[in-house]
């Protein structure tokens, strides 16, 4: 079964303000976005789980003209709070990488 990062050109996050990230997944062409873009794995309860979040708080969007799907979601804390491990939300999409995919 192919993995996320194995089908994608590129899958970052970022902040999207101090409450939000933000998580851009680009496939690797049209193609690879039909055939993925809906996989249940992909779907916002099998991403909240994957990312620690609650699914009724996950937004997730699907951008054809990039072969993109974009996620964003609460920060589990504000971004420079004492707690903060990851102030730029840059290594949040590290756990999305392995999702295994149907065939």
């Amino acid at each position: 079964m192919p993995r996320l990062g194995e089908v994608t050109r590129s899958v970052r996050s970022k902040n999207a303000g101090p409450f939000w990230i933000t998580v851009d997944i680009f496939f690797d062409g049209a193609e690879s976005y039909a055939r993925y873009k809906s996989d249940s794995a992909l779907d916002a309860p099998a991403l909240a789980r994957r990312l620690g979040a609650d699914p009724a708080w996950i937004r997730r969007y699907e951008i054809e003209t990039l072969n993109a799907l974009k996620l964003s979601y609460p920060r589990a804390q504000p971004q420079g709070g004492v707690v903060e491990r990851d102030m730029h939300s840059g290594q949040q999409y590290l756990p999305l990488l392995e999702i295994e995919l149907a065939p």
